[in-house]
């Protein structure tokens, strides 16, 4: 039990125990008060602005891409084509470049041109290729799939993009308010330390 005039008498009068307001506490600077509603002002950013990004750049890359996908479509044509030479089958690349050979239906001759052949093909093999409207050699066209893949990536970077942001603004903030807190903490004690080295002199 605490004996009368300690230090660990309470005092009925003291404030513990009794709840300020909100915005009461007298140590709040308002710099505090500031980063407080920033970081509620983030958070929401991310709840509701992340998915919402993420969205809408993920859709529009998608729409953006199935257009690409019918376009290519329309414009692009599957034939079956001649290899006219052969591949060496110990090669460690999955595809190499040939000369392939195919009949031109417009002309009706034979038209030749390098395209990409699984390796160790045998010369004479038959082997697809795509054409374009002029009926040059050309890749394959996007399929649906691929249309879907850009859409995530880019939905997924538009979450990470929204996600660094908001990172970046609360780190950034926090760190030009901690700044401005030591310099002002500084400035305060050059005047008080004058007056507290008093009291232990003379």
């Amino acid at each position: 039990m605490s004996a009368p005039g300690t230090p660990y008498t309470p005092d009925p009068s003291s404030p513990r125990g009794e709840h300020l307001p909100g915005g009461a506490n007298p140590l709040r600077r308002p710099s505090d008060r500031f980063e407080s509603w920033l970081r509620r002002l983030l958070l929401v950013v991310l709840l509701f602005g992340l998915p919402v990004a993420a969205y809408g750049a993920g859709t529009t890359v998608y729409e953006s891409s199935m257009e690409t996908v019918r376009a290519q479509a329309a414009e692009r044509h599957e034939i079956t084509a001649r290899l006219t030479e052969d591949l060496d089958r110990d090669n460690d690349a999955s595809k190499q470049l040939a000369r392939v050979s195919w009949a031109d239906e417009e002309s009706g001759g034979v038209r030749t041109g390098n395209a990409l052949v699984k390796a160790g093909t045998d010369r004479g093999a038959s082997v697809r290729v795509w054409l374009d409207r002029d009926g040059n050699l050309t890749s394959p066209p996007m399929n649906t799939l691929n249309a879907k893949s850009s859409g995530w990536l880019a939905g997924g970077m538009a979450a990470f993009g929204v996600a660094f942001g908001c990172y970046a603004v609360r780190s950034g903030t926090r760190l030009l308010l901690d700044r401005a807190r030591y310099a002002r903490w500084a400035a305060d004690w050059d005047r008080v330390e004058p007056l507290w080295s008093a009291r232990f002199r003379g």
